[in-house]
């Protein structure tokens, strides 16, 4: 692991619990075959859409990932109103491999991934397919390349969805967003979209450190009224800073003020002391 990479101290034993009893495992099972399917039926599905305007495009993955949400078993709650007026560049905080369905569900874009996800079976073609922009995480000297290929996209017209933390949190706490996204806004003269993503309760969506993805998808499956929420603040307007990190630090605060009134939790106070191998490296997007 390169140690430039972004690294968070939440851990499964840590962040990962379920409280309370899990749902029944039968209940469990069938979520878990339900929402399988859905992710299979838009794979098999996806090459239909090719043919139609991108107005069409995003309805069908709105209403995909809804359904694979809804799948899960995961209620999902919107506040805020988003804008579908041109190119802008999203960026959320970083907590589950659901957070790509969730804000697909809302604002579908153009993925920035780790290219790890190019080589995985089904899902990996898929998000090529997609028009997933890959960034590769351990070569630094790449990270110009990547920052081009984004402002190349978004002055096409699309947007582009980003998790600039670079790895998974728990919810609880979050951590820096990385500027060198926000450089392709000002590049491409484009808004950013700040999104603020919280689990309810926030353990079983939690996708951190080495927990292995199949584990993730059965605790996902058998939580008790497991909640998604997503909330969106108002745009940053192109031209507001000049430059990357003013930007950067401008759409963390919109995002962490959203949570300011939540209680914090003793996990990371405890954890932060970890060494970095038992850091969260892994971005599932």
């Amino acid at each position: 692991m390169s140690a430039w990479l972004p690294t968070s101290p939440c851990t499964p034993r840590h962040c990962a619990r379920t409280p309370g009893p899990a749902a029944p495992r039968l209940r469990g099972a069938a979520r878990l075959a339900a929402g399988v399917l859905a992710v299979l039926a838009g794979v098999l599905l996806a090459p239909l859409t090719a043919p139609l305007g991108r107005a069409a495009r995003e309805r069908a993955t709105r209403l995909w990932c809804r359904a694979v949400l809804r799948a899960f078993g995961v209620r999902v709650r919107i506040t805020g109103r988003p804008d579908d007026a041109g190119p802008v560049l999203v960026v959320a905080n970083h907590v589950s491999w659901l957070d790509v369905p969730l804000v697909a569900a809302v604002l579908p874009g153009r993925m920035l991934a780790k290219s790890e996800v190019r080589t995985w079976p089904v899902l990996g073609p898929l998000a090529a397919r997609g028009g997933t922009l890959f960034l590769a995480r351990d070569r630094l000297r790449a990270l110009p390349g990547t920052v081009r290929d984004i402002t190349g996209a978004l002055r096409s017209g699309s947007r582009v969805v980003v998790f600039p933390e670079g790895s998974t949190w728990c919810g609880r706490s979050g951590g820096r967003f990385r500027s060198a996204a926000f450089q392709a806004a000002l590049d491409a003269g484009v808004p950013v979209q700040p999104v603020r993503i919280a689990y309810h309760p926030a353990g079983p969506a939690a996708f951190v450190g080495d927990d292995p993805l199949t584990t993730s998808l059965w605790r996902v499956a058998t939580a008790r009224a497991l909640t998604a929420e997503i909330r969106i603040p108002p745009p940053i307007p192109a031209g507001r800073h000049a430059d990357r990190r003013a930007l950067a630090r401008a759409a963390q605060t919109a995002v962490a003020s959203d949570s300011a009134n939540r209680p914090s939790s003793s996990v990371h106070q405890c954890a932060s002391s970890s060494p970095a191998a038992a850091s969260s490296p892994r971005t599932p997007s």
